[in-house]
């Protein structure tokens, strides 16, 4: 079985032969990204501005610290100024001009584009978060204009991927930010009114592309998981399984959704101990997957970020492969240092 169905199979509840994986930080990964290039010629006009015009506030390396980031310049001060927003061109050929040499790499693998921050982020992240949850009550047309806007985009790559790459990239990822650390950063009924049918529009543009759409999320996102599950949602990246309560999720979801998760990145991984990890492994595979599919282990990338060696992700790998991929526990490497 090729990596490619592994996942596919994963997804569809199809019954893959072993766990599939993203673990590219050892060297496992049944996947193979890809992205959207910035317009050709765009050159950011002040240092960490982005495309959209957003300005970013990054550590200073000297700190310590090291982490994406966060936005802290927000173009859209007023809703006078939306017309002056560079809300960018999906429908551009540089874009893409650089996919084609870069699937020739693919092999067999599952091969994802990314699209980023994808729809309430990039609101946000223009008009300024406080400001944004403000305006849902105080100028709720505006915020419809900017959420159409701004949904342009990635149904547009959607439609572009579709049309130039058709049955060679097999999935679109996406990350939208939705909960605190004990609920969904609004309420359901609000959500609905501004997000439910714009996301379903969007997953409806992936799959007629003939893609699945997987998301990242972070927070409590208990309740809102049963709406993009309503609107067509493939695969959801939760990275604080404890957080969300594991038996919770699989009491509710299990077999509903793909998961692509790993043991919880704000305290297993960083803080528990080695056996800690090992049984959070155990009880993810327990609760999330199914003998279907339905689960992907997933990396969570720059362990430095959040305090994890190297050593301690292969204990965590180690465990997921004995229990779901014994063929590969041979592949993984001894990572140097701690």
């Amino acid at each position: 079985m090729t990596a490619y169905e592994l996942v596919r199979r994963a997804i569809e509840f199809e019954g893959p032969e072993r766990l599939p994986m993203r673990f590219g930080a050892l060297g496992i990964d049944d996947t193979f990204g890809v992205g959207c290039r910035p317009a050709e010629g765009w050159e950011p006009s002040r240092p960490n501005e982005d495309e959209w015009g957003c300005l970013w506030h990054k550590p200073d390396e000297a700190s310590g610290v090291r982490n994406m980031g966060q936005p802290k310049g927000h173009p859209l001060t007023s809703w006078d100024l939306i017309d002056r927003i560079n809300f960018p061109n999906p429908d551009e050929d540089y874009r893409y001009a650089h996919i084609e040499e870069a699937l020739e790499r693919a092999g067999d693998r599952y091969v994802l584009i990314g699209c980023g921050f994808t729809l309430f982020e990039r609101m946000h992240y223009l008009r300024g978060f406080t400001e944004l949850l403000a305006d849902m009550h105080a100028a709720p047309e505006m915020v419809h204009e900017l959420a159409e806007r701004v949904l342009a985009y990635p149904v547009g790559v959607a439609r572009n991927v579709g049309e130039r790459f058709r049955g060679r990239i097999h999935g679109m990822s996406m990350t939208d930010d939705w909960g605190t650390q004990n609920a969904t950063i609004i309420s359901i009924p609000m959500w609905r009114e501004f997000f439910k049918d714009r996301y379903r529009r969007l997953y409806d543009a992936i799959h007629d592309a003939g893609m699945h759409a997987w998301m990242h999320s972070c927070g409590h996102v208990n309740d809102v998981l049963e709406e993009w599950i309503d609107c067509g949602l493939d695969v959801v990246n939760l990275q604080q399984p404890r957080n969300l309560g594991i038996e919770e999720i699989g009491r509710r979801y299990r077999g509903r959704i793909c998961f692509l998760s790993l043991c919880d990145i704000q305290m297993t991984l960083p803080f528990g101990t080695e056996d800690d990890i090992r049984r959070e492994a155990a009880l993810l595979l327990e609760h999330w997957s199914t003998p279907d599919g339905g689960f992907i282990l997933g990396d969570y990338g720059d362990g430095v970020a959040i305090g994890v060696s190297d050593r301690r992700k292969r204990v965590m790998l180690e465990a997921f492969c004995r229990l779901a991929a014994p063929e590969l526990l041979d592949q993984i490497p001894t990572p140097a240092g701690g």
